[in-house]
């Protein structure tokens, strides 16, 4: 004969997308996969607003993130330090994205009949993925988020100080 099995009395919870029944200890639903954690909204500090909207005007042009970097308020805070960086390093790589763009596009009008149509593809192609990742960082940043870049937003990271 098997001894008898204690019954521990465990709370139950229901999820508030499917409705699953589930242990009041579980990380995730078992009949929608979504998380059991609640996410609290982030409280805002006093002038994050001012903060993120700093961080998005670093990307307007060069100018204004420049600005950010040499005037004492705004090169203390992290936040605006870091667009401000990764701002001018994404200036610097689009110049020199210019100039090679430019000396292909002078190789490629050497080919005769296809030469200029390519030419003019690449110089399309290049410049809307330059103005929509700065786009993407524009709207990231009045977001209040720290987007960084593949690879110079970790030499923003490491410039400006944050971790």
């Amino acid at each position: 004969m098997l001894p008898a099995m204690e019954q521990i009395d465990v709370g139950l919870k229901s999820c508030p997308v499917c409705a699953a029944q589930m242990p009041a200890s579980a990380a995730f639903c078992p009949g929608c996969g979504r998380s059991m954690q609640i996410e609290l909204p982030a409280k805002q500090r006093p002038g994050s607003l001012r903060e993120n909207f700093l961080g998005a005007l670093a990307y307007v042009s060069f100018l204004p993130a420049l600005v950010f970097l040499f005037l004492d308020p705004y090169r203390k805070n992290p936040f605006v330090r870091f667009h401000s960086i990764q701002c001018v390093l994404f200036w610097l790589v689009c110049v020199v994205l210019a100039v090679v763009v430019r000396v292909v596009f002078l190789g490629l009008l050497f080919i005769p009949i296809v030469g200029p149509l390519l030419a003019v593809l690449l110089v399309v192609v290049v410049a809307l993925a330059a103005v929509f990742t700065w786009i993407v960082l524009l709207v990231k940043a009045f977001q209040g988020e720290r987007f960084a870049l593949p690879l110079i937003g970790n030499l923003s990271e490491q410039y400006s100080g944050v971790t």
